[in-house]
């Protein structure tokens, strides 16, 4: 065989469900304009926006200014200035303003001003030219008049050769008018009259002062907050689609950063393809996959697809980074070589009991809502799997043919069998991925849809020794609009559900059913986040419409969905039925968390709160694209809280004893104590899908001299090996999470072949080539000593590699 035939031998093994050139790749909501192709530049005016150009009459300038006239500014001008103390000046009125200029070798720093008062100090030098960059910006002002004044202060970096500052055009946010409060008949749940059950009892009235939450508003993610995860014990990933966000890299804006939870910072990543409605999950090894996304829109190059790649097949790996430095953190993609054997919009990614992913369902197309043409009812995984005679392709799924329409990111979770729990409209099962067989549930009750469009969200709730790890799920919200129906006869104020059902996942316990309960209101795209405690947080959602934009009628902007639900709710599993929610001392937010919103708990403890698009692009109109973080502590934060001091290890095997130091409270040297310690997956956060979201509480024994030994869970089963947070609990009150990897470390192969050249990388592509194209009756499986190969070493991240099965 020849190079150029085992090169495309190995084209043809990564390209095996392409779809036809000649079948449109989209078939959702295109708002008007943005068919127009255009450079994908950060300068943009988005609705609810206006633009300034630089040779308004608006903007006063001072001292020397030339305008120089050029196809790359915007409309065709630039005001420009090299002069010490030159200046412009400009008052607006609105919430927002963006300075987009030019940035190259010869350009200086600026001081601007808002307000009479130093904002920041931008440098706008680059050793390549760009033009139309957002220099600066700011969308976080007070509603009414503000003055910016750029100044430029004839300094520049040691690089640059020139001391330039221009003007090409200034964006002024004028802020989104109030929200009406939604009215009665809006929120009021789909299904009111549940007489079998217990009226529904809000704790207010037993609240007590030192019970109140706090909620602040603090940082700006930079790139819209669709998918969420925490990293490490300093960062999260933020992931979008491809947009006009205002964070940059490269001179184009940037659809994925790196947030520090301590100082606020961002850092940029460098994406290659359309990561829109993307899935997730961490590996055995600590390395985080973002799987699926959105494809190139050839037909009509819509506003979020400018210069990426198709990204309905990709895999996006992100290394472990686990360090407060993430300067050397970067995603890796190389779409040739490693890729998904279908497509997939909207598939959920989770990691199952060998440490590896399970990718679910999605479409295989762009869109909307689900059907019978765009389905992809089939589960893979990462790294692919031989088994059941898949040869590692694609396993068809009926229960993703039977839960058609509504069907796309379906709710899952690992059990603690080793089985996987899937529920998707209204219908639920346990699937056995290692025998390849289903057993379906009894029906959600009361027609309730939980799945996109008709989005509601679930938990796996706490698994816990007392009861030998007995697995219970809680589903809740979602809508009964029937899925069958087109747009044009569903309604933005179609009320959501407030139901909320629990189904304990033994014998005895699918025979006896859901129990239902009722939230204290409707809510579509609630986010449902697990604390350390045991309880659950819900918060975020609308109480009337669907998920998605621009296909249903009464569209609020281009949001399918009103009446956001503005104040959490708690709900304890524990507690007497008709008695478990409460939104006794919670706080009201004043922004709206409608579609593409996240929450997730973080190490400190309290909850991160981001997201909010419900936009083909960044929008600045009613319910418009949030940057904006919100921070909600639980009242356990202002307590006197146990403190991990130290023999937190890097790896902690199955059943495993290690020894933690910790200072516990004054009140826990009590007999009546009550300490527990909490193993946590944090989640991948998308779509209110919180995949792998999960709180093991282990078996643990405190020495009088204060040391706690903590026993690792059982076996893989309890906890898929990979990443986690331990939190000691002292009656109800949690210390701050220690991150560190469940398991031994090992993981599947992937490779760089970025990184290999030569013989080596030909070797490689026919390795691959003959793991994938052999048949079953082949030689046995090849094991491998490589996690990721470069031309220097080998990394497996965590751990050493040892022999491992990479099908």
């Amino acid at each position: 065989m020849g190079i150029q035939s085992l090169l495309l031998l190995s084209a043809q093994v990564v390209s095996l469900a392409s779809a036809s050139s000649a079948e449109s790749a989209w078939h959702g909501h295109i708002s008007p304009g943005s068919t127009k192709l255009s450079a994908f530049t950060p300068y943009y005016v988005p609705p609810g926006a206006k633009s300034y150009d630089s040779s308004s009459p608006l903007l006063h300038y001072s001292g020397s200014w030339l305008e120089h006239f050029s196809s790359k500014y915007v409309h065709q001008s630039a005001s420009y200035s090299s002069e010490q103390g030159a200046a412009m000046s400009f008052t607006f009125t609105g919430t927002g303003v963006e300075w987009f200029g030019s940035a190259d070798s010869k350009h200086g720093i600026a001081q601007v001003y808002l307000d009479g008062k130093p904002a920041e100090l931008v440098d706008a030098y680059s050793n390549a030219p760009l033009s139309q960059q957002r220099i600066f910006w700011v969308f976080d002002l007070p509603k009414g008049k503000h003055t910016i004044k750029i100044v430029n202060t004839g300094q520049k970096s040691d690089q640059s050769g020139g001391t330039a500052v221009d003007i090409d055009a200034l964006v002024v946010t004028q802020g989104t008018p109030p929200s009406e409060p939604p009215s009665q008949q809006n929120m009021a749940a789909s299904f009111p009259e549940m007489p079998s059950y217990p009226p529904l009892l809000d704790l207010s009235s037993k609240f007590v002062p030192e019970e109140e939450w706090t909620l602040v508003q603090k940082g700006s993610t930079g790139v819209h907050a669709m998918q969420l995860v925490i990293i490490s014990e300093t960062h999260a990933l933020v992931v979008d689609k491809v947009e006009h966000n205002p964070l940059t890299i490269s001179g184009r804006p940037a659809w994925a950063a790196l947030y520090n939870l301590e100082t606020h910072a961002l850092k940029p990543l460098s994406m290659q393809s359309n990561s829109f409605c993307a899935g997730g999950t961490f590996l055995s090894n600590g390395t985080l996959i973002n799987v699926g996304g959105n494809p190139v829109v050839e037909d009509h190059t819509a506003a979020a697809d400018f210069g990426d790649v198709d990204g309905l097949q990709a895999i996006r790996i992100l290394e472990p980074c686990e360090s407060s430095n993430v300067d050397h953190c970067s995603m890796y993609e190389n779409h040739g070589h490693i890729r998904m054997a279908s497509p997939r919009w909207y598939n959920t990614v989770l990691r199952i009991s060998d440490g590896s992913a399970m990718i679910i369902g999605g479409s295989l197309k762009g869109g909307w809502i689900n059907n019978g043409t765009t389905n992809n009812p089939t589960i893979e995984y990462f790294p692919p799997k031989d088994i059941h005679g898949s040869n590692g392709l694609p396993i068809h799924l009926p229960f993703l043919v039977d839960t058609l329409n509504s069907n796309l990111f379906p709710i899952a979770f690992s059990l603690p069998d080793g089985t996987v729990f899937m529920a998707a409209n209204r219908d639920a099962m346990i699937y056995s991925w290692q025998t390849n067989t289903e057993r379906r549930l009894p029906r959600i009750p009361n027609g309730v849809r939980i799945t996109y469009p008709m989005t509601g969200t679930g938990l796996l709730l706490p698994l816990s020794p007392d009861n030998d790890y007995t697995p219970e799920v809680l589903l809740c919200g979602g809508s009964t609009v029937d899925d069958t129906l087109p747009g044009y006869k569903i309604s933005s104020q179609d009320p959501a559900s407030s139901q909320c059902a629990r189904i304990v996942l033994t014998d005895t316990g699918i025979a006896a059913g859901w129990k239902v309960e009722q939230m204290p209101q409707g809510r579509t795209m609630p986010d449902a986040v697990l604390l350390p405690t045991g309880d659950v947080l819900i918060v975020n959602g609308a109480g009337s419409g669907i998920s998605g934009y621009g296909n249903v009628l009464d569209q609020v902007g281009e949001s399918n969905a009103d009446n956001p639900v503005l104040t959490p709710v708690l709900y304890d599993p524990d507690g007497p039925a008709g008695q478990r929610f409460s939104s006794a001392g919670m706080p009201t937010s004043d922004i709206p968390r409608l579609y593409h919103s996240v929450a997730t708990l973080t190490p400190k403890g309290d909850i991160m709160i981001a997201g909010s698009n419900p936009n083909l692009d960044r929008s600045e109109v009613t319910y418009g694209t949030e940057y904006r973080v919100e921070w909600l502590g639980p009242s356990y934060m202002k307590k006197d809280r146990p403190q991990i001091l130290g023999g937190v290890p890097k790896l902690l095997g199955f059943g495993q004893n290690v020894s933690l130091d910790v200072k516990l409270p004054a009140r826990a040297r009590g007999a009546s104590a009550s300490i527990k310690v909490a193993l946590m997956d944090l989640g991948y956060v998308t779509h209110a899908v919180h995949a792998n979201s999960r709180l093991v509480y282990l078996e643990h024994a405190l020495s009088e001299n204060g040391t706690l030994t903590v026993t690792g869970p059982p076996n893989e089963n309890v906890y898929p090996p990979g990443p986690g947070f331990v939190y000691v609990v002292v009656d109800g009150v949690p210390s701050t999470g220690a991150r560190l990897l469940v398991g031994d470390g090992k993981s599947h192969m992937y490779v760089r072949f970025a990184d290999m050249t030569g013989f080596g990388s030909l070797l490689m592509i026919f390795r691959l080539v003959y793991i994938v194209c052999r048949r079953p009756s082949a030689a046995p499986k090849i094991e491998s000593t490589a996690c990721s190969m470069n031309k220097k070493n080998v990394d497996c991240g965590a751990a050493q590699c040892s022999g491992r099965k990479i099908l």
